[in-house]
């Protein structure tokens, strides 16, 4: 039986439009929210909303313009991206998921939704400290007790690394799709992306691994 509504935390990426598709199976009724904070290439907001109206899902884009004036990464500014073994990514900016869900919260209350779905991942993840499952768990309750409202942060990719993600996708029948249009590299490629940015090489590794697993490469 599904769940009654979801408000879906939406970039138009691989992990998040599968967790958009995810929704859609579990609950009766989808919503979507973008932010757009300035990021590199504003391509991943018109992904967002193209892909919102394809599958006519109500869609929210909300300013969060104000962190990149506040913090300096790869992902709100033109400087190279690094990502050296063993230390946090420069594409890391402080703050976003804890603001995103904050916000997200703050809309889904108004609308009388309690569940927001958001594509965090703490198994194939970049080091970014706000996609532990730790985080995630306190700022729910966090978040319940700031407006006394029964919020349910859901996360269905948290223990899932890419190949599985990938696998998702398929079960869900959704395959083709997430993989010619959604948006997940730096650098605004579409698809496959530029292959170069380790969003691109995280998400072709775990394309590859999930075909070799089903016999396919």
């Amino acid at each position: 039986m599904k769940r009654q509504s979801a408000l879906v935390v939406f970039s138009g990426g691989q992990d998040s439009t599968t967790c958009l598709f995810w929704a859609l199976k579990h609950y009766g009724k989808v919503q979507a929210v973008t932010f757009s904070y300035g990021q590199r290439h504003g391509q991943e907001v018109e992904v967002a909303k193209n892909i919102a109206e394809e599958l006519k899902i109500p869609h929210h884009i909300l300013d969060m313009s104000l962190l990149g004036q506040i913090t300096e990464n790869a992902l709100t500014s033109h400087i190279a991206i690094q990502a050296e073994e063993g230390e946090v990514p420069n594409t890391f900016v402080d703050g976003r998921n804890h603001l995103f869900l904050s916000f997200a919260a703050v809309l889904a209350k108004q609308m009388g939704i309690t569940d927001i779905v958001t594509g965090v991942c703490e198994t194939d993840f970049s080091g970014y400290p706000d996609c532990r499952d730790a985080f995630i768990k306190s700022l729910n309750v966090t978040l319940n007790l700031a407006m006394d409202y029964d919020f349910v942060i859901q996360t269905p990719l948290m223990w899932l690394d890419k190949a599985q993600t990938w696998e998702l996708a398929d079960q869900l029948e959704v395959f083709d799709y997430v993989k010619d249009k959604t948006l997940t590299c730096y650098n605004g490629i579409m698809g496959s992306g530029c292959r170069e940015c380790p969003a691109c090489k995280l998400r072709q590794h775990g394309l590859e691994t999930y075909l070799a697993q089903k016999g396919e490469v």
